[in-house]
């Protein structure tokens, strides 16, 4: 009796059991390729075809670059050597390439700035990086401009002082209007650079000299003279694109008619036409004996056109926040600037994210118009080194490097960009 009754009674399992492995088609490489490559007979046609091209490539390009010279004094000699890419060129010519006609034994002066720019770049780029690195960001302007240029430490020293100067009456007179406080800002700084900067920078320097050699603007070019021109003009047109937009969408008749025709003006010239105007005609405004340094006139010329489209960029993130934002900023008792800087403006910048890093992506290139004004930047050295009798003939392996340069600079300015996104990714946008 008991022996049935104990057989009829359930068994009950005291361990799990092992998950079952996954379908062999759910998962790894069969799952990736049948969703990414194979997911449609179309789709595999295509993919075997892409494949089949992209070996095409593979299979004449890859004798080219194994078989590449490093070491040779000229493209006939690269020729004798063996068939494939001289990339001795870029052995024999990397100097220029990078730093231009810099002279060769200052080149630890642009390389300490460039190193430099990564760290004032990191407390603006990410938020984990201590607050007080700011300091050393708004510095960095002033100390890059001594170690690439040269010459007295007091002239920097005491364009620093203006600026903070500058800084204390803007504080005082904000206190009773901020545009008032941004014009009295302005006009100190000009005041103090025009009058007062040189002679007491002479004076000091007369005391305590403490200089280094300089360096023409003429001799700075190649990769240092993209960076220049680059990093200048992204990081000065950005707040000069938000104060166009911001004068675009004024309830003030003649600040909103300037804004106006300042962005359709520029929008409608091409750049090219900006830098001759920056190059030669800008020589028949300026008094007679006037120098005004050539870099700097097209880092302005190059920064006015970029804020054009920053500006529109930024409009359609300001059109694109709903009503209630400004209703919420009003009734929170907020006035105008204070609901711009802390909540409409930030709320347009993230959504304008990709379409400004998309316009500094084009600028950036865009430097490369310079070329054509007869500064010698990577593009306009690659001419004059293909002049050379040595390596006439060359192309590739030039233009390989450039791009590889810009591509890499190009690239981290995306990922930079998608890393934001992720980062300020809301519910809502």
């Amino acid at each position: 009796m008991s022996d049935t009754h104990s057989e009829s009674i359930a068994f009950v399992r005291h361990e799990q059991l092992p998950p079952a492995p996954p379908p062999a088609g759910k998962t790894g490489l069969v799952l990736w390729l049948r969703e990414n490559l194979f997911s449609s007979w179309f789709n595999g046609l295509l993919s075997i075809l892409s494949i089949y091209f992209i070996g095409l490539l593979i299979y004449d390009f890859y004798p080219w670059f194994a078989d590449s010279v490093w070491n040779a004094n000229s493209l006939r000699e690269c020729r004798e050597i063996g068939d494939g890419a001289c990339f001795a060129v870029i052995r024999e010519r990397w100097n220029q390439l990078l730093f231009g006609f810099y002279p060769r034994e200052e080149y630890w002066r642009p390389v300490l700035a460039f190193v430099m720019l990564f760290g004032a770049l990191a407390p603006v780029l990410f938020d984990k990086v201590p607050r007080k690195m700011l300091i050393f960001t708004a510095l960095f302007p002033f100390i890059a401009y001594w170690l690439i240029w040269g010459g007295s430490v007091w002239g920097p020293v005491f364009a620093i002082a203006g600026f903070v100067l500058a800084g204390v009456v803007f504080q005082q007179v904000s206190r009773f209007s901020f545009p008032l406080a941004i014009g009295a800002a302005i006009v100190t700084i000009g005041i103090w650079s025009i009058y007062l900067l040189g002679p007491i920078a002479g004076f000091v320097n007369g005391i305590v000299p403490i200089e280094l050699s300089e360096v023409a603007s003429r001799n700075i070019g190649g990769f240092l003279l993209t960076v220049i021109l680059g990093i200048t003009a992204i990081s000065a047109s950005l707040p000069l694109g938000v104060l166009l937009a911001l004068g675009r969408r004024s309830d003030l008749f003649i600040i909103k008619s300037l804004s106006v025709i300042f962005i359709e003006f520029i929008r409608g010239v091409p750049l090219i036409t900006l830098l001759f105007v920056a190059n030669v005609l800008l020589a028949y405004f300026l008094p007679p004996g006037t120098t005004f340094d050539l870099i700097l006139r097209v880092v302005i010329m190059i920064t006015l056109f970029a804020s054009a489209y920053i500006a529109e960029v930024i409009r359609g993130g300001l059109a694109a926040l709903p009503r209630g934002q400004y209703e919420a900023a009003d009734s929170l008792g907020l006035d105008y600037w204070q609901a711009m800087r802390l909540i409409i403006m930030p709320q347009a910048l993230k959504i304008s994210i990709p379409s400004i890093v998309n316009v500094f992506i084009g600028l950036y290139k865009d430097t490369t118009l310079v070329a054509i004004i007869s500064m010698f930047d990577m593009l306009g050295l690659s001419n004059a080194i293909r002049a050379d009798a040595d390596w006439n003939g060359i192309i590739w392996e030039l233009y390989g490097f450039i791009a590889l340069l810009f591509f890499i600079s190009c690239y981290s300015m995306s990922q930079y960009s998608q890393y934001l996104e992720r980062k300020l990714r809301t519910d809502h946008r």
